[in-house]
C-alpha cells in the first residue's frame, strides 16, 4: 500500500512595489479630507502602489522570481502555479499564464487563477494542498497578487487610505511526517455581494449594485471599474460570520484556541480586526496585527502578515497557526496549519 502524502507549507516571499504612498501624500493631495481620522480606524498609515505600467502580473511575477531565488529553488522543480487575483491584466487570458512566462516556469507547468480576493490565499491553500496529496503534482507555487489601488477612484478618502499593491508567492509541497493542514472550513453568503464590488468591473454592468453605489450617487466622477464597500454591511458581516467559521475550524482539527499558537486573519482594519479578537477572546499576543506599512491588500494580507510573524520571531516551526480570511463575496474560510 502507497503511504500518503502529507502537504506542507514549505516556503514563503513576497513583493512590495516601490513606491509608497503616506498618508502626509495622501493629505497634501487632498487638504479636505480627514486623513488623520481615517488612519486611525483602518491603521494604515502607508500603502504601496504600483508604478505605471507595473500590472498584477508584473507584482505576481516579481514574487515568484523572489522565492525561487530566496529559496534556491530550481524553476523546473515547479509543476502547479495558482494565481489568486480580482484585478487581473486581461479579462482572457488567465493571469497564470503570463505570470508562468514572466516567471520562466516551464511549460509543463500547470496554471490557472483564483478569483477571490480576501479568503482567496486560503482557498488556494486548500488547491495546492490538493494536488499535491493526490499526487498531481509535487511542488506548486500559490501566488496572490492585486493592484487595487488601480481599481479605486481617485477622489474617494475612505479607499484611497485603506488598499495598497501587494503580491506573495508560497511553496506548497509533500513531506511532511504527518498532517500539516488541519480542520479546514469555508463558506459563501452571493446575498452580500453586492456591498463589496468593483462597480463597471465586468460584462454585466450595474447587475448587482447596492442603491448608491455608483461613483455619482457616492458624488465622484467615474473613472473607470470604481469599487464600492458598504462599510457597516461588511463590518456586521465580519462579526457574525468570523468567530463561527474559527470555532468550525478548531473544532475539525480537534484544538481549542489554547491550543494554536498564533492566529493570522486578514487584515481588514485595524477596527474590525480588535473587534473580532475581543468578539472571539483571543489574547493580543496571540493575535497579529500588520497593515499599517502595507494597508488592506487583499488576498495577500493573510501571507503578508505570516510572514511578518515568522521574521518577528512570533511564529516558527511546529508551530500552529489560524488562517482566516474573509470578506468580498461574501467569502470566508479558515484552517490551522503546522508549520
Amino acid at each position: 500500500m502507497t503511504a500518503p502524502v502529507h502537504a506542507q507549507l514549505a516556503a514563503l516571499s513576497s513583493y512590495l512595489p516601490e513606491a509608497v504612498l503616506t498618508d502626509d501624500d495622501l493629505a497634501a493631495q487632498h487638504p479636505g479630507w480627514d486623513v488623520a481620522r481615517a488612519a486611525a480606524s483602518t491603521g494604515v498609515h502607508a500603502r504601496h502602489v504600483a508604478a505605471p505600467g507595473e500590472w498584477t502580473s508584473h507584482l505576481a511575477a516579481s514574487a515568484v522570481r523572489r522565492l525561487l531565488a530566496e529559496h534556491d529553488l530550481d524553476p523546473a522543480s515547479v509543476d502547479a502555479l495558482i494565481v489568486c487575483t480580482q484585478s487581473p491584466d486581461l479579462v482572457l487570458p488567465a493571469t497564470a499564464c503570463l505570470v508562468q512566462e514572466r516567471a520562466g516556469l516551464g511549460s509543463h507547468v500547470a496554471a490557472l487563477d483564483v478569483s477571490l480576493g480576501c479568503s482567496g490565499w486560503v482557498y488556494g491553500l486548500a488547491l495546492a494542498r490538493g494536488l499535491v496529496e493526490t499526487r498531481q503534482a509535487e511542488r506548486v507555487v500559490l501566488v496572490t497578487a492585486d493592484a487595487l489601488t488601480r481599481l479605486v477612484n481617485p477622489g474617494d478618502p475612505q479607499l484611497r487610505v485603506l488598499f495598497g499593491d501587494a503580491a506573495t508567492a508560497a511553496l506548497v509541497t509533500g513531506g511532511a511526517e504527518g498532517p500539516r493542514f488541519l480542520g479546514a472550513t469555508f463558506g459563501t453568503d452571493g446575498r452580500g455581494a453586492r456591498h463589496l464590488l468593483a462597480v463597471n468591473g465586468g460584462l454585466a454592468p450595474g447587475e448587482e449594485r447596492a442603491p448608491g453605489s455608483s461613483p455619482e450617487a457616492r458624488g465622484l466622477t467615474p473613472s473607470g471599474r470604481d469599487v464600492y464597500m458598504d462599510g457597516p454591511e461588511v463590518f456586521a458581516f465580519t462579526l457574525r460570520t468570523v468567530p463561527g467559521a474559527l470555532d468550525t475550524c478548531l473544532r475539525r482539527a480537534g484544538l481549542t484556541v489554547d491550543d494554536v499558537d498564533l492566529f493570522v486573519f486578514h487584515q481588514a482594519n485595524a477596527v474590525m480586526l480588535e473587534s473580532l479578537r475581543r468578539r472571539i477572546g483571543l489574547p493580543p499576543e496571540k493575535f497579529v496585527v500588520d497593515l499599517a506599512t502595507t494597508g488592506n491588500t487583499a488576498s495577500s494580507s493573510v501571507p503578508l502578515a505570516l510572514q511578518a510573524a515568522v521574521r518577528a520571531g512570533r511564529a516558527g516551526p511546529g508551530d500552529r497557526v489560524a488562517l482566516v480570511g474573509f470578506g468580498i463575496g461574501y467569502s470566508w474560510a479558515a484552517v490551522v496549519v503546522q508549520l
